[in-house]
């Protein structure tokens, strides 16, 4: 594979990464009419374990919202987190070998989703399968970051051989 070859692939799979985690980040600013709707289209009423959690979560978001609506400031702050990640992006789509520290940053990230879902998660009395697909988030976002990561080294090793300037 030559250089332009990678860095076509690198840029490809850092923008569908970025969308990810936009999608990710979008979806936390209206929990509640998320929640809301899937709770009154009774999607997940032929699971009683996911069903009860749900009524659970929806009894506590719908008391935030007329009690303590200022709490959803901190969903606010938790999307905006996801876009600003989601643009430190730009540095490995605009030069991915002087800037794959991001992708290392991001793997190690993707690991700590397991520790603060389980550490985090039995604190706050979250059930098993709840912290197993908080965990999915981080196993799955570590496929595309292997990906990036190994065509960075491709492409950083085919740049060191043609002694172009990284």
């Amino acid at each position: 594979m030559n250089a332009s070859s990678l860095l076509k692939h690198i840029r490809v799979w850092v923008v569908l990464f970025m969308l990810a985690l936009i999608a990710s980040g979008v979806t936390a600013f209206p929990v509640y009419s998320e929640l809301k709707f899937i709770i009154s289209s009774d999607m997940f009423s032929n699971h009683p374990l996911l069903s009860t959690w749900l009524n659970k979560v929806w009894t506590g978001i719908k008391t935030t919202q007329q009690k303590f609506p200022f709490l959803f400031y901190g969903y606010d702050w938790l999307a905006f987190a996801h876009l600003a990640i989601a643009l430190l992006f730009i540095g490995v789509y605009k030069n991915p070998v002087r800037n794959k520290w991001i992708v290392y940053w991001a793997m190690i990230t993707c690991v700590g989703i397991f520790f603060l879902a389980f550490i985090a998660g039995s604190i706050r009395g979250i059930p098993l399968f709840h912290i197993l697909i908080d965990c999915s988030f981080g196993a799955v976002g570590l496929i595309p970051l292997f990906i990036v990561k190994r065509k960075i080294l491709l492409l950083e090793n085919i740049y060191q051989q043609t002694n172009k300037t990284v």
